[in-house]
């Protein structure tokens, strides 16, 4: 089914769509619409209003979201493998107990938003404002994180384990139980170097500069 343009919102949708075919939904209004366990493997939603949008236990796999956005969008425990978010407003966004195994994040605006008891074995990360964001648990091993912005988000037992950080920047960001074993940290702004942050970043590859940063942090001038 094609929805085009149309004012959906507040409606409950979920049976409407039938199984097994293709929905794409382009320039609507999405506010508190009742997505509730839908069928929505494969769907695109392109430049949609998506304040408040209730996609919870909804088949979101392979879905494709491009702009648009909104407030307050609710995946919990839906499955959103493969699905990939471009350039959409996800502030305040709950994803607990959602499936992201393989979802891409690209461009996006997550400020508050949680995916801390998400499942799933990572997803990707990509020029995106994670400030205030809680990713607490959740596994990016081996993932490159490029252009993203950790600020006051808590990334307590997150594991990076192998993780490379490009233009990252975790300033006041909490990292309790944080695992950055063999991850590359050249790359990414430290913020404050406390004590906190060092443990944290244990057997973690830094440079130089961060190097000398942490120890002046201290008293030690490095000549």
């Amino acid at each position: 089914m094609e929805f085009d343009g149309e004012d959906l919102s507040r409606k409950a949708l979920s049976e409407r769509l039938p199984p097994g075919e293709p929905h794409v939904f382009r320039g609507c209004d999405l506010t508190e619409t009742d997505l509730w366990g839908a069928s929505l493997a494969g769907a695109v939603f392109d430049a949609c209003v998506l304040d408040q949008t209730d996609f919870r236990r909804a088949d979101l796999d392979g879905a494709v979201f491009t702009g648009g956005g909104g407030m307050r969008v609710r995946f919990n425990d839906a499955d959103l493998i493969d699905a990939s978010f471009t350039d959409v407003d996800l502030s305040s966004a709950q994803f607990a107990g959602a499936l992201v195994t393989d979802a891409s994040f690209t461009g996006c605006r997550m400020i508050g938003a949680s995916l801390t008891a998400s499942r799933g074995t990572g997803f990707r990360l990509s020029r995106s404002n994670l400030t205030l964001a809680n990713l607490g648990g959740c596994s990016l091993r081996g993932e490159l994180v490029e252009g993203v912005r950790f600020d006051d988000a808590d990334l307590s037992g997150c594991d990076f384990t192998g993780a490379t950080f490009s233009d990252c920047r975790f300033i006041g960001t909490r990292l309790l139980g944080t695992t950055f074993a063999k991850a590359d940290l050249r790359g990414a702004d430290l913020g404050q170097p406390d004590d906190a942050k060092l443990r944290a970043f244990a057997g973690a590859v830094i440079n130089q500069t961060q190097a000398n940063a942490i120890l002046a942090a201290r008293g030690i001038t490095v000549l």
